[in-house]
């Protein structure tokens, strides 16, 4: 991706309250639709003849993923809901205020020091990256400044970042659009 090419980011979904990523298990399903099918493709035992695909959208953003990749409907099921939260995380903002802001208890509880260690496939992950890109974007892309905001080193925020490649991707579009240096994967 080149900086000279590299168009604008999409403008976030803006919302007020509590991130969608950090619901619980219980209020996230409350706030979506999921429904099942089956997709068209190469199929193999059960593929295309049981609705195992799961489609998910998440009412209050207009957010929607479908996972049909697996044979069986729970397999995809728990599949979707997981890639739901990071889409989610991505791409829904919280509108906040860098000069007045107070990390989470989770990212409180997360870092140690100035790193915050989180396996991308920890259930902790989608929340903790919702809040960084929350506090990246509002300081309008300025790494360094929502590294500082959140107490972390911007090597560690960079790395939370770096691990879905759409958020990193989101933030590198958007420093190219205000004329910086492009994060190295």
């Amino acid at each position: 991706m080149s900086e000279e090419s590299t168009p604008a980011p999409r403008p976030p979904i803006m919302i007020e309250g509590t991130h969608p990523a950090t619901l619980d298990d219980t209020s996230l399903r409350r706030e979506c639709e999921e429904t099942f099918g089956r997709q068209r493709g190469p199929g193999g035992q059960h593929r295309n003849c049981r609705d195992t695909a799961v489609h998910l959208l998440h009412k209050p953003t207009g957010v929607e993923i479908v996972a049909a990749e697996r044979r069986s409907q729970a397999d995809n099921r728990r599949v979707a809901w997981r890639r739901l939260r990071l889409k989610l995380a991505r791409s829904v903002r919280r509108r906040i205020d860098t000069n007045r802001y107070r990390c989470s208890d989770l990212w409180e509880q997360r870092r140690q020091g100035e790193k915050v260690p989180v396996s991308p496939t920890h259930r902790d992950y989608p929340p903790l990256l919702s809040e960084a890109m929350d506090v990246i974007e509002a300081r309008a892309w300025d790494v360094a400044g929502a590294a500082g905001t959140l107490g972390v080193t911007m090597s560690q925020l960079v790395r939370l970042v770096r691990h879905d490649a759409g958020a990193f991707e989101r933030v590198n579009r958007g420093r190219a659009a205000r004329g910086w240096h492009l994060l190295r994967k």
